[in-house]
């Protein structure tokens, strides 16, 4: 019997599918979803809208794919990789022509009802496909040079188009994940070392060429590195935005100053307070212990997908819900990072937490595939 007969033949049929679900990941996700809606309330000075309402109406939206694509066997996934990755490479082209400009970057696809984001597409697109690659793959073939050139022209492409737009921090999240799971799928250290020692190398670079005709970053980015290193050397310019997020760091102490009683954020002093910077908000109004707090339940979340992970029995399951679980992982640790100083600022938002379309939708339809995979696993 092949594995898509088996599969088909295991597949659980009906009402047990609902039973079948992965009821405390959903419960998890429903928390965080909702610290997110009661934190934008707050920034909001107390409304609904322009944030909270509509973040809430996305989510609804979002459970909605994430309960469809549940559903579906998984082996349909598997075979709907290489679609969702070409349709996703299509995507980038399509913003590369003809894109909405927004802060400085071409990202955007607008839909009139919304602003798609294809970058956040590409993400889980980009995992999708490796793990189908390393499903057809056989285990002895996973460190040859040859087969190792393959996952790796399937990771640049298109990180070499969101890095166009200009979007460092995406590109950089989709190198990290691309990279964590050829590594998660067998690929040997020693791979892994040299793109080390070149990423060495190309930091050397990086730096050297600013200020030269072949500069390789923009020079708000190269500010970003300055203000990382010493945010007192520009606190009203650049440093702006991180010392502004450490104040509200620090003033929240260990409970914080209470729900909506945030002064940076009440005040305006904290930029982009909806979006990238809403840890620092929620940190400032409930202290340490709801930074913790957000932070167990992320950690549960990871947990749950590793749990799913190993209980699964074929390597597509196994490989794509622990790439998702990575690319969950990289989201809150780089912007947790970001706002405290620990990363260079690059635009990661805090996920289902951050105000925002395409991030919601695209990592709720991921957390659909975890799902499926956990449904129809073999029992």
């Amino acid at each position: 019997m092949s594995y898509l007969e088996y599969a088909v033949k295991s597949t659980p049929s009906g009402f047990r599918k609902f039973l079948y679900m992965n009821w405390p990941l959903t419960l998890l996700l429903i928390s965080v979803a909702s610290a997110g809606f009661l934190m934008l309330y707050s920034v909001a000075g107390g409304s609904w809208m322009p944030w909270a309402e509509p973040q809430l109406e996305r989510f609804g939206l979002g459970l909605t794919v994430m309960f469809i694509i549940a559903l579906v066997p998984i082996w349909f996934w598997r075979n709907m990789s290489v679609v969702a990755y070409l349709g996703s490479i299509g995507l980038l082209i399509v913003v590369e022509l003809f894109g909405t400009i927004g802060m400085g970057a071409q990202r955007w696809i607008d839909l009139g009802f919304m602003r798609l984001q294809p970058s956040e597409v590409m993400k889980v697109a980009l995992v999708m496909v490796l793990a189908a690659y390393y499903d057809w793959l056989p285990a002895h073939k996973t460190s040859r040079p040859l087969w190792v050139i393959i996952p790796v022209i399937l990771i640049v492409i298109p990180t070499f188009m969101v890095l166009r737009q200009p979007d460092l921090g995406t590109s950089i999240l989709l190198l990290a994940a691309g990279g964590g799971l050829m590594f998660l799928a067998g690929v040997h250290w020693a791979y892994f070392a040299a793109v080390i020692a070149a990423g060495v190398g190309l930091i050397a670079t990086v730096f050297n060429s600013r200020g030269t005709e072949w500069q390789l970053l923009k020079d708000y980015q190269f500010r970003r590195i300055d203000t990382f290193l010493d945010p007192s050397t520009d606190p009203l310019g650049a440093g702006y935005h991180i010392t502004q997020s450490k104040i509200a760091l620090g003033s929240g102490g260990w409970n914080g100053r209470g729900f909506m009683q945030g002064t940076q954020s009440r005040l305006n002093f904290l930029p982009e307070k909806h979006t990238d910077f809403i840890f620092t908000t929620l940190a400032e109004e409930f202290g340490f212990v709801g930074g913790i707090t957000l932070l167990i339940l992320y950690g549960l979340i990871l947990i749950f997908c590793m749990v799913t992970a190993l209980s699964t029995k074929d390597r597509f399951s196994s490989l794509v819900t622990l790439g998702i679980a990575l690319n969950f992982f990289l989201f809150f640790a780089v912007n947790m990072s970001m706002v405290m100083g620990l990363a260079p600022v690059v635009g990661v938002p805090l996920p289902m937490v951050s105000y925002g379309g395409s991030a919601m939708l695209v990592l709720m339809a991921a957390f659909g595939i975890v799902q499926s995979a956990h449904i129809h696993r073999p029992r």
